[in-house]
């Protein structure tokens, strides 16, 4: 058995400032939402921008495209809940703050742990066992879902925040369900092309919710503006990176690093946006993003 390569400080830089410019994906998606723009809006720009910068990048490099027939019939249907996903948590980022949002987002592996038990009958890991208590009551703590730090009570606190966790954890299970599909009916098939077709469906389903909806819901200031650029160029440049600087690195797929992206969008959401919580509300997010990296940190 061999022993993981320790990250070097290039990649283990790198993989910080994906997480960086992930979590300011996120807070430039509420700035965009707060003048305007709406969810729809903001899944298309991202999505159907990224989608052409990953495809040029695999004809530059002469990716070759091979699809067996279980990825022809499995790529539509991750590409599709990867959409239902991007919309779910932006939907919540629209209602919540930033990290609270991300936070209940980050509870994925359990969703993950879940759907793989009952599509294929695996048995979740005793670490993922043991980390669904920590990390439930971490959340707990995070989302005060008692009302004590807001001083609204049980009752007012879920009013305030239920549509906007609902949103939050429906982007979980689907992101989970997403991730077990893709191990199990998709894994060999190459990530860059895999990564390639579900942004393109999820540009292509979320242009369509445009036209259902007659057109683009575009800023009414020009700080949505900044927003919407912001969050489409964050978002593709970060991508970007993962495909052409990681591999070089030898960082090979997602790497537990990159979980501290909550705790970038507090200090962000509170610097730009003046978004705060509560110092309980701080240590119950600290309690679910360590949990999620101790998860990530297994082999």
């Amino acid at each position: 058995m061999t022993t993981p390569r320790a990250l070097s400080l290039a990649a283990f830089a790198t993989l910080l400032l994906i997480a960086l410019m992930m979590g300011s994906n996120h807070v430039a998606a509420r700035l965009a939402f707060n003048h305007g723009v709406d969810v729809t809006t903001a899944v298309a720009f991202r999505s159907g921008v990224t989608a052409l910068i990953v495809g040029a990048i695999l004809l530059a490099h002469r990716v070759p495209w091979r699809l067996e027939a279980k990825h022809r019939r499995a790529l539509p249907a991750i590409g599709a809940l990867i959409a239902v996903q991007s919309l779910c948590l932006y939907s919540a980022v629209a209602r919540l703050p930033v990290a609270l949002a991300l936070l209940a987002f980050n509870t994925y592996p359990l969703s993950t742990a879940l759907w793989a038990r009952v599509l294929y009958g695996h048995r979740a890991e005793p670490r993922v066992l043991r980390a669904m208590p920590v990390m439930l009551v971490g959340l707990a703590l995070a989302l005060d879902v008692f009302g004590a730090a807001s001083g609204l009570g049980a009752v007012g606190q879920w009013g305030r925040i239920g549509a906007g966790v609902a949103f939050a954890l429906a982007a979980s299970a689907t992101f989970g369900l997403a991730l077990v599909l893709t191990q199990h009916e998709a894994g060999r098939l190459d990530g860059r092309v895999r990564t390639f077709s579900t942004l393109a469906i999820v540009g292509v389903l979320a242009a369509g919710g445009l036209v259902l909806q007659g057109g683009p819901q575009l800023p009414a200031a020009p700080a949505g503006w900044v927003g919407l650029l912001a969050l489409t160029f964050l978002y593709g440049t970060a991508f970007t990176i993962m495909f052409t600087v990681l591999p070089r690195l030898g960082v090979v797929g997602n790497s537990a690093i990159m979980n501290v992206e909550p705790v970038f969008a507090l200090v962000l959401a509170w610097a730009l946006l003046g978004q705060a919580i509560a110092p309980v509300q701080v240590a119950g997010a600290l309690i679910v993003v360590a949990t999620v990296v101790w998860l990530g940190t297994r082999r």
